[in-house]
């Protein structure tokens, strides 16, 4: 390093061996405040990611915590559905003010700035992050403890943006019980390793259904091998999803704060002890 180095890379041109890498972070609205981001991935779309994100962010809100919910799924976007919202609190010089649930929980989509809410998003991938990016730079996130990032299925554009422009703390990555599990999932947490990201650990939707007269566990979709995969990786099954139709009702009719999420309790500790 120079003895007249000033210690601002961005403003210089030397290619030294002190020089830092440059910092991709995307600035918080300066009226805002988030304390932790934990990105719900899925290597594959169909596992119920979304109604996952849904009910971990209201099992955090009954533990007192105040929680948001970014749908970076932008051609995909359902949480307004999920919790029955239909547009944000309004608009200042300083920014937007996402949506507010009737049990307290922010939450910003681009259906809620839609003239209607099945209008289709034709927009390609630089777009789509850049208004991902815009949710975390552009809205007023009042005072959270927990902001949880239902993310779009893969690894393309919008979780690169994600990992790279927002202060990611950790990943859960939810799966299904099907013989691809493995495949998928090794995608999903080589990218996130790949991105210097801890995941904590794995949640598997569909795991089993409940049969109402005997209460027998049926293997819909055949015997789960992630806990091989989940030992490959030294990680932790955080929670184990039946199908139940109750919870699918709920979220299409805006209810998901009525669900039951005590199968949760798992997933929770371990993001409270992250």
């Amino acid at each position: 390093m120079s003895s007249a180095c000033s210690g601002n890379c961005a403003s210089c041109g030397s290619d030294c061996a002190d020089r830092k890498a440059e910092s991709l972070l995307a600035k918080l609205n300066e009226k805002a405040s988030v304390k932790k981001v934990i990105a719900v991935v899925s290597g594959k779309g169909g596992v119920g990611k979304s109604t996952v994100t849904a009910m971990t962010a209201v099992a955090m809100a009954r533990r007192g915590k105040r929680v948001a919910v970014l749908d970076a799924d932008i051609t995909g976007p359902s949480a307004p559905m999920a919790f029955g919202v239909k547009e944000c609190q309004g608009a200042t010089k300083d920014g937007l003010y996402p949506a507010v649930t009737r049990g307290g929980i922010q939450l910003m989509s681009i259906n809620l700035l839609l003239d209607n809410d099945t209008d289709p998003v034709v927009w390609r991938g630089p777009v789509i992050a850049g208004a991902v990016k815009q949710f975390w730079t552009d809205v007023i996130w009042e005072d959270v403890d927990y902001m949880f990032v239902d993310m779009p299925p893969g690894t393309g554009d919008v979780p690169l943006t994600v990992f790279q422009s927002l202060p990611v703390d950790g990943i859960i990555i939810v799966t299904s019980p099907q013989d691809l599990v493995s495949m998928i999932v090794t995608k999903a947490v080589k990218m996130a390793n790949m991105m210097h990201i801890p995941v904590l650990g794995f949640v598997e939707n569909y795991s089993y259904l409940q049969c109402p007269d005997c209460g027998k566990h049926i293997e819909v979709f055949g015997k789960s091998h992630l806990d091989q995969v989940a030992a490959e990786f030294s990680l932790p099954v955080l929670a184990r999803l039946p199908i139940d139709p109750q919870v699918a009702h709920c979220y299409d009719s805006g209810l998901m704060e009525t669900v039951n999420t005590d199968a949760l309790e798992g997933l929770l500790d371990a993001v409270e002890k992250h």
